[in-house]
Order: C-alpha cells, then sequence, then structure tokens
C-alpha cells in the first residue's frame, strides 16, 4: 500500500539523475525511508508516553474511584505505549523494505515478536494491578488468590513463548503444541513443584487453612511467626527473631502445623502452667491459721462458708474431731487453690467468661502440681507474659502465707548448710 508513495520515487529520481546507479540508488532510498520510519515510530512513542503520563494521570488523579489509580501505579496504561511504535514499524516496514524481501520479513517477524513480548508484559501488569485491587476486599483476609495468578502468569509465558517459536521457526502452532505431549513427563519432573503447589493452595484456599497474616507453628521447617505472604511454590513466615523462612506450599498439606489464628479471634491468650507444692508441706489447718487467712480478705467468704459447711456435715455424722482425720477439715493446700482462684476472679486482666480452671494434676517426683489453666485478655506477647509473670510472681510470694513450701531441687547451698 505504500509501494509507489510520492518519496520513493522523489528519491529514486533523484540518485539517478545525478548518476548513481540504479542499485545504489535503491539502497539509499531504502536507508533514507528506514530512519523516516524509525523516526515516526519513536515520535509515536513520545507522543504516546505525554498522552499518559500527562492526559490520562490527569484524568486517573482527578476520579474518586481507586481502582484506576491502582492500574496507573502498576504500569498498564504505559504499557500500551510499547504498541505505538512497533504497530507503525509492522505497518510501514513494507513501504521502507520492499526492495529488500528478506530483510523486510526479518524486521515483521522481529516487529512481531516484539508485540507478542509487550502484550505478555501488559498482561502481567494487568494481573498484579487486580491481584492489588483484590487485596482491598474484605474476602481477600481469607482467600489468597496469588498462586492462582502466579499459575496465569506462567500459563500466559508459556503459551507466549510456544507462539514466538512457531513464529522464529515458522512451525504450525497445533504442531508444536502436540509435540509438547512427548515430553509431558519432562515437563512434569520440571514443574513437580509448581504441581504439588498448585493443588496445596487450592486446599489451602478452600479448606481456610492459612492466609496472610496468621501466626503459625511448624517446628519441623523452623516456622513460628507471621505469614508475609504465599505463592505458587512456597509460603514465607517472618519469625519473632526477625529471620524469615520459606516454607514448600505442599509441605502445609503434607506436614502438620499450628495455626494461632484461633487464638487470635477468640480475644484471649492461654496461661497454662503449674506451681509444684512440697508434699510434705500439705497439711490440715488449724483454729490459729484458719483465723489468720480469714484476714485475707478475698478468702474470708470462702472460709467462712466452708467452715458452716464442714461443721455441718461433721455434726450430722457425730464426727470425733479430736482425730485430724476424722470428718472433713480444711487443708492448706484446698484452701491456697480456692485463694488462686479468687485472686483470679477479680485480676482484670483475666478472662472469667472462657475456660477458668485452677486444678491438682497427679502428684510426681517434683511434688504436687497445681494448674492454672486459664486465658489472658491481652494476646500481644509482651504484654501477656508480663500478665503471666506478674501473676506467678504474687502466688508463688503468696504460698508460705498457707505454710506450704514449694518444692525445688535441692542446690549446693542446701547440702553446704546441712553440713554446717
Amino acid at each position: 500500500m505504500f509501494g509507489d508513495f510520492d518519496i520513493v520515487v522523489f528519491l529514486r529520481e533523484l540518485f539517478e539523475n545525478i548518476g548513481l546507479s540504479r542499485q545504489l540508488s535503491v539502497f539509499l532510498e531504502t536507508i533514507i525511508v528506514v530512519v523516516i520510519v524509525a523516526l515516526l515510530s519513536w515520535l509515536s512513542y513520545i507522543l504516546t508516553r505525554f498522552i499518559i503520563d500527562k492526559v490520562v494521570a490527569k484524568i486517573v488523579r482527578r476520579t474518586r474511584f481507586k481502582w484506576d489509580d491502582i492500574f496507573f501505579n502498576n504500569k498498564v496504561f504505559t504499557r500500551l505505549s510499547h504498541f505505538a511504535p512497533a504497530v507503525i514499524i509492522y505497518l510501514m516496514a513494507g513501504w521502507a523494505l520492499h526492495p529488500y524481501p528478506g530483510w523486510l520479513n526479518f524486521v515483521q517477524k522481529l516487529t512481531y515478536l516484539y508485540m507478542i513480548l509487550a502484550t505478555v508484559l501488559f498482561l502481567f501488569s494487568f494481573i498484579n494491578a487486580w491481584h492489588k485491587i483484590y487485596l482491598t476486599l474484605p474476602i481477600s483476609k481469607h482467600r489468597h488468590i496469588k498462586g492462582y495468578l502466579q499459575l496465569l502468569n506462567i500459563f500466559i509465558g508459556v503459551v507466549a513463548g510456544l507462539i514466538m517459536i512457531s513464529v522464529i521457526f515458522n512451525k504450525d502452532l497445533t504442531k508444536l503444541v502436540a509435540g509438547l505431549g512427548a515430553m509431558a513427563a519432562v515437563l512434569i519432573l520440571v514443574f513437580k513443584d509448581t504441581i504439588l503447589g498448585l493443588v496445596a493452595s487450592v486446599q489451602l484456599s478452600a479448606n481456610q487453612m492459612v492466609k496472610v497474616g496468621d501466626w503459625i507453628s511448624m517446628p519441623s521447617r523452623g516456622a513460628d511467626g507471621t505469614v508475609f505472604d504465599i505463592t505458587l511454590n512456597t509460603v514465607k513466615v517472618k519469625n519473632f527473631d526477625m529471620t524469615n523462612v520459606t516454607v514448600p506450599t505442599y509441605a502445609l498439606v503434607q506436614e502438620s502445623f499450628q495455626n494461632w489464628t484461633g487464638m487470635a479471634e477468640s480475644g484471649g491468650r492461654r496461661i497454662k502452667r503449674a506451681i509444684y507444692i512440697d508434699v510434705r508441706s500439705i497439711g490440715f489447718l488449724n483454729d490459729e491459721q484458719i483465723k489468720k487467712l480469714k484476714k485475707i480478705q478475698i478468702l474470708r467468704a470462702y472460709i467462712e462458708m466452708k467452715e458452716n459447711q464442714l461443721s455441718e456435715f461433721n455434726k450430722a455424722n457425730n464426727i470425733d474431731d479430736s482425730v485430724l482425720i476424722n470428718g472433713r477439715r480444711m487443708t492448706n493446700a484446698g484452701t491456697f487453690r480456692a485463694y488462686i482462684k479468687a485472686y483470679l476472679e477479680q485480676h482484670p486482666k483475666v478472662h472469667n467468661n472462657m475456660t477458668f480452671l485452677v486444678r491438682q494434676l497427679p502428684v510426681s517426683e517434683k511434688g504436687l502440681p497445681i494448674e492454672i489453666y486459664v486465658f489472658s485478655k491481652d494476646q500481644e506477647w509482651g504484654k501477656y507474659e508480663s500478665i503471666q509473670a506478674d501473676i506467678f510472681d504474687h502466688l508463688l510470694a503468696a504460698v508460705p502465707e498457707f505454710d506450704l513450701r514449694v518444692f525445688q531441687n535441692p542446690t549446693g547451698d542446701d547440702f553446704r548448710s546441712l553440713n554446717n
């Protein structure tokens, strides 16, 4: 369509009139026209970028919608500017290089490959922009799609690669795809982790097993921290020691891991710790001890209630109270458990409407464990540890008030005092 363009005829006649051979005239004419086409393609790119950077950018900034800003910031519009020079070169190459069919075919093929590559980059930016838009939606907190988008990018890349190969070698695309069937085993081996990751991503997303922001513990992989990225092949965890751990996505399906999201969503964090009481210090309370413990404000009502209850039982059953083990009596260990319960019930940082236990565990070589199983209201690690420490500081200091002793293995000082 550009074969009879006036400038071509003008240049050819000009060079022939000054005495140049026809072959040299055609060569010089082609060089000049190629420079003109290159200049036009460069100007088209500059003009397109100007429109995008100035006009489109101004329109995007003035709109109230945020989606167009995301598209603009992810260079979706900028990628489109690469098509302008490519289209001009592709369409005008026949005019510029018609005397050289070999070069014409090479340039058109190269331009076609460039347009394929520009299309792939545009699609990658478009998909990335849509992912960022998706992250602004509430559903993104429970359904991650990054793995699926990565798979889509891989698919686009593979298809683009096949098209480019078919263009370079002039092969039919359908025959090229059919030939890949013979390479299926090799492809499965090469993309084994990707295939496993895809299946795992579907399971993780469908079953809501883990999402970005979850605190997970996976000792077998050295992971104990917050998930900050989930991809097709990996799950990235920032441990609490500020190290990053990369766990294969399929490992979260094949192996066991602990997700602390339920704790975070419950509004409480478990305190589960025991105080070991020396069994030799456990005994029945006498009148003097009961009188002393009644002065503890949070225990007074319990002791008075217990005294009335035990007195009525013993009288009803004609118990001989001259022998301590006859009937029912209060013990210092039982009263200490009651104190722990009362103390925790009035503690401002302990949940009373969640699991709340103060219990005895089986006696062991370390004594009688009195376990506290409650939930703190504050879940932040530092504050949680501080609450837990304050509770046990107080309780350990309160143990002697009940004539009890905390069990502790003997140390060198203990043996030294015995020798003295």
